[in-house]
């Protein structure tokens, strides 16, 4: 009997430690989502950025409730003359930090547990890295007109061959029959092959007119040179900056704004030379130089690094613009980012890997319609959605796995085209 209670106990005291390791590796896996989501931005944890590095960051607070005080509302523990808090904020150059009231205490411990439990990530190898994954993704492309073309001539050619052993078959027959051969006709006489060739003219003709002219207006793969080099295989790849952080907008209304001067400079007034990251080349393979870019946002800025402050000569940065719809055509960006849960790769491909940005997709009317046709509604916990009862019943009742945006209508013309 004692024996089995002991077993009992082991499988017991085993399962309870599987359980909270469990539930450790679940709530680092939280805190690494939370931190992405809240901190990534400004923080890291190995570095500082526009805040201090993360790594050991409750070793640096000896109250660790005023650190959760501190993520939910800064200003009050500054204002309260905490001396750790009014250090950091005469460090970062008195640069407050969001107040995030909805975090829990919980939240707070995910987050600082991930933080513990996180290793910091490998330096990149240097290379051609940010133009290699670039121009390979650039290059991949679902075109098969090339194919096409070759194998269109291939049969073109054995065409051509059985004819002329058609031809050479007639004649050995002709012979052993005894029927007198006739004068061949040259190729450039005969009314069959002239036939093929303008028949041949015409369809290929056609066929390159109609490509030509449905393309005209689009702009896939174009690539300008922006006035500052910058990378979003860096930015976005690298170090995990959210594309939310620059283009706010995408989340709130029609247009993903381009960020303003003062948004690179948040991050900026203290990161001011790169010598860490991959090589930075141009489509050309010519090496660039990413402290010299950081030096003409600064001359964009108008701040004077040395000094750390602003000389007043600051002026806007002309983007060239690269995406680009008729004016005919109607595309809200909240629509797709908030709603319909779509990610920014859906449309502009794998942009955590380009170095300067290019037109990904072709953007076209086809593009967009095929792209309603396979897409899935998220029904899942979307307020959005919940008007379209009849659905909702269906994917419970079973009568339906799922709903596609052509279903909603995403294919009528009126949606986008008013």
């Amino acid at each position: 009997m004692n024996r089995f209670f002991n077993i009992k106990s082991g499988v017991f005291s085993v399962s309870l430690v599987f359980l909270l390791f469990v539930s450790m590796n679940l709530s680092a896996q939280d805190g690494k989502a939370i931190f992405q989501q809240k901190c990534a931005t400004c923080h890291a944890i190995d570095k500082n950025l526009t805040g201090p590095a993360l790594k050991g960051v409750e070793d640096r607070w000896p109250d660790k409730n005023q650190i959760y005080n501190w993520i939910r509302n800064s200003a009050s523990v500054i204002k309260s003359g905490y001396p750790h808090a009014v250090e950091i904020y005469a460090q970062y150059n008195k640069i407050q930090m969001p107040a995030f009231p909805e975090l829990t205490n919980k939240d707070i411990d995910a987050i600082l547990g991930y933080i513990n439990t996180a290793s910091v990530p490998p330096p990149v190898p240097s290379g051609d890295m940010a133009s290699g994954s670039d121009a390979t993704s650039k290059g991949e492309t679902d075109d098969n007109s090339l194919l096409f073309g070759i194998l269109t001539m291939l049969l073109a050619v054995v065409m051509l061959i059985l004819l002329q052993v058609n031809s050479n078959l007639k004649k050995l027959s002709d012979k052993t029959e005894g029927i007198p051969a006739t004068e061949p006709v040259p190729f450039y006489r005969n009314k069959a092959y002239i036939a093929v060739v303008i028949i041949g003219l015409f369809m290929f003709g056609g066929y390159s007119l109609f490509i030509n002219a449905q393309g005209l207006g689009r702009s896939k793969n174009y690539q300008p040179e922006q006035p500052i080099y910058y990378s979003h295989q860096v930015h976005a790849g690298i170090n995990q900056i959210s594309c939310l952080y620059c283009h706010n907008g995408a989340m709130q209304g029609k247009h993903s704004n381009i960020p303003s001067v003062n948004v690179c400079m948040n991050c900026h007034m203290a990161i001011n030379e790169y010598v860490k990251g991959p090589k930075l080349t141009r489509e050309d393979g010519s090496e660039v130089d990413g402290t010299a870019e950081i030096n003409k946002l600064y001359q964009f800025a108008g701040w004077n690094p040395d000094k750390k402050t602003y000389n007043g000569n600051g002026k806007p940065i002309e983007w060239i613009r690269i995406h680009n719809l008729p004016d005919h055509v109607y595309f809200n960006h909240a629509q797709h980012v908030t709603v319909g849960k779509q990610n920014c790769q859906t449309c502009h491909g794998e942009i955590q890997k380009m170095g300067e940005v290019y037109q990904y997709s072709d953007l076209s009317m086809g593009w967009c319609i095929n792209c309603h046709r396979e897409s899935k509604v998220q029904f899942a916990e979307n307020k959005y959605y919940s008007i379209y009862e009849k659905f909702h019943e269906d994917i419970k009742n079973k009568k339906l796995d799922s709903v596609t945006v052509e279903k909603i209508g995403g294919t009528e013309c009126m949606k986008c085209h008013y």
